[in-house]
């Protein structure tokens, strides 16, 4: 089966990537668009298919995370329309893991989806290759600043030998001249 080619920028699905109660996640409102299907079609789609989505692969957010997400990005535009309509989010959105989005295809059964699905997985596998990278980088930071910490120990240490070097030696005392 040949894939059809889609050219989505790895930056733009990475930063549709978030973080949600301690899992990388991805909203259905940007899977559909990645997808090119409508968030409604995605989330039927779903749930005509709720065993090949359990919690560790999808989950819904909580009004608080949701209103926290909203409050990250703006997500309704209110310029130029009646402020009245579409001010609030109507439905909670769902979220879906990296194994989440992987069923996804499956679920979806389009081309599009399969290509829009590989490059998701690449850019999940990027992400981890980074951040595995920047953690080593972080324990070599820390690393190094424990060494300095010790170097600047003994720094401080020459550095006081030196200034008690610099000062001159007290004077001996001198024994009074005479008989007592």
């Amino acid at each position: 089966m040949k894939t059809a080619v889609v050219a989505i920028p790895e930056e733009r699905i990475a930063r549709a990537i978030w973080i949600m109660r301690g899992l990388r996640v991805m909203l259905d409102a940007d899977l559909a668009e990645l997808y090119d299907v409508p968030t409604k079609a995605l989330n039927q789609a779903v749930k005509r298919n709720a065993a090949r989505f359990p919690e560790d692969f999808m989950f819904q957010l909580s009004s608080e995370e949701a209103q926290a997400l909203r409050s990250q990005t703006v997500t309704l535009d209110t310029i130029g329309r009646d402020t009245s309509r579409g001010a609030n989010v109507k439905y909670r959105p769902y979220v879906f893991t990296e194994q989440g989005v992987a069923m996804l295809s499956s679920v979806l059964r389009s081309e599009r989806a399969v290509a829009v699905n590989i490059e998701i997985m690449r850019t999940f596998v990027k992400l981890r290759e980074w951040l595995s990278t920047n953690q080593e980088l972080a324990r070599k930071l820390d690393e190094l600043e424990r060494t300095i910490a010790s170097h600047d120990q003994a720094i401080a240490g020459v550095l006081d030998a030196i200034r008690q070097l610099m000062n001159p030696p007290p004077e001996p005392k001198k024994r009074p001249i005479g008989f007592r």
